[in-house]
Formats: structure tokens, sequence, C-alpha cells
């Protein structure tokens, strides 16, 4: 069992596999979901409110401590194409 410095017990250390892309200019993080990208692969993710085609820059394996966007907050990835 892993415990937080503040005393409490951190509950979720599953590890997560983030991936960043450049979607239409802007660099974006994304969750892999089931599929394994490296970079330089191309993948349609969802975009402000459509879907658009996008290059994986990196992926980062993390927890969810360590994410570098919030779960509740990031989308999955759709394919990989």
């Amino acid at each position: 069992m892993i415990h937080s410095l503040s005393g409490g017990v951190i509950a979720d250390n599953e590890i997560y596999t983030f991936v960043k892309v450049e979607a239409e200019g802007a660099p974006r993080w994304y969750l892999a979901g089931e599929f394994r990208v490296k970079a330089g692969d191309t993948v349609r993710v969802p975009f402000g409110g459509r879907e658009c085609t996008a290059t994986v820059l990196r992926t980062e394996d993390c927890t969810r401590q360590t994410a570098p966007v919030p779960l509740n907050r990031v989308a999955t990835i759709l394919s990989l194409l």
C-alpha cells in the first residue's frame, strides 16, 4: 500500500499511457487507451467538439499523481491511422 506525504493512502497506483499530440498546430495530451502508439504515428482524436487527425509527439507512462493533465479532464485517442 502506498501512502501520501500528508498521511493518506493513495488508492490508485495504476499506470496510464499519456500521448502528447499536435492537433491543428496545438500540443495536447490524450490517453492512449487500448492503442499502442509511438512518436510519429498518426491518430484520430476528439478536438473542439469534432474529430481531427493528429501526429504523436511522444508518449509517457504516468500514475494518477504524475499525470501531465488530470484524468477527469483528458480524452482518449479514437483510432490509430
